[in-house]
């Protein structure tokens, strides 16, 4: 099968899979103060966290336009498996979807279907990889989409963060009751609801307590973890991530562990010291 893999930019892509022409990256746009800057392989994250926090304003982003997404899926592709981020956070996926009905007013002949992660960063990861697996394995276009729409439910999110502010600011914590922890050192150890929101499981005081009862979850919640793959995303804390790693797999045994840094959106919303668990 000739086919083709789409993701926004929220996705963290495996170094390999940077260079692999079968993966393309749809950039968001970043906003903060003045400045605009494109979530692309020209973004600088140590930077982009020194303007976030020399900042009295929250950063923004903006998805990318149909326009965008349907030139994506150009190519005499026979198929082309789209990712984006949670539809309950972002446009990006109703701009991807926008494209494709756009695309196929005069292309008939390459399928295409766009997946809603209901997730985010290494959410999409997971998605991403899933789908070139069995594609690889010679599945079909319909097996492909039946079989990974079924492990997006199936998969797990989980993130601790240094702090919510940005966010709270951009309206994503909608339904998560008032959070005033932070002078008390309180980390909230998050997750993402079957339909792609956001919402608090526990709370711990401090960092390292907090990332230590997340690895605890994520290990209890886990189903059959000897086939799965875990994906640690973490925004500038390298230290963090591996300490999360090996935490979990002292109580699991899984197929791979991959780590990532964030991209530009995922470090909007992560922060500096951010760390994303899926599984």
């Amino acid at each position: 099968m000739n086919y083709k893999i789409v993701v926004d930019s929220c996705c963290e892509l495996p170094e390999a899979e940077k260079n692999n022409p079968r993966f393309q990256s749809i950039p968001l746009t970043l906003m903060i103060d003045d400045a605009q800057i494109i979530d692309d392989e020209t973004f600088d994250q140590k930077d982009f966290i020194r303007r976030v926090a020399a900042s009295p304003n929250c950063p923004k982003s903006a998805c990318p336009s149909p326009e965008s997404y349907m030139k994506s899926y150009e190519g005499g592709y026979d198929c082309v498996f789209v990712v984006t981020l949670s539809e309950q956070l972002s446009g990006s996926y109703n701009s991807a979807v926008l494209g494709k009905n756009l695309f196929e007013e005069n292309n008939i002949a390459t399928k295409i279907h766009v997946f809603n992660s209901r997730s985010a960063s290494a959410g999409e990861t997971q998605t991403a990889l899933k789908i070139e697996e069995l594609a690889n394995a010679g599945a079909s276009f319909e097996e492909i989409v039946e079989q990974v729409e079924a492990f997006i439910e199936e998969m797990n999110t989980y993130f601790v963060l240094e702090t919510l502010d940005t966010l709270r600011k951009n309206g994503r914590l909608s339904n998560l009751q008032a959070i005033i922890a932070n002078v008390l050192s309180i980390k909230p150890i998050m997750g993402a609801t079957p339909e792609g929101t956001i919402f608090k499981l526990e709370q711990a005081r401090g960092m390292n307590k907090a990332l230590t009862r997340m690895a605890e979850i994520v290990a209890k919640d886990v189903k059959e973890p000897e086939k799965k793959r875990l994906i640690i995303s973490h925004c500038n804390c390298p230290e963090r991530a591996e300490l999360v790693k090996n935490l979990i797999l002292a109580k699991i045994s899984v197929k791979e562990t991959v780590i990532l840094d964030t991209a530009g959106v995922a470090t909007m919303y992560a922060n500096d010291g951010g760390v994303i668990v899926t599984i």
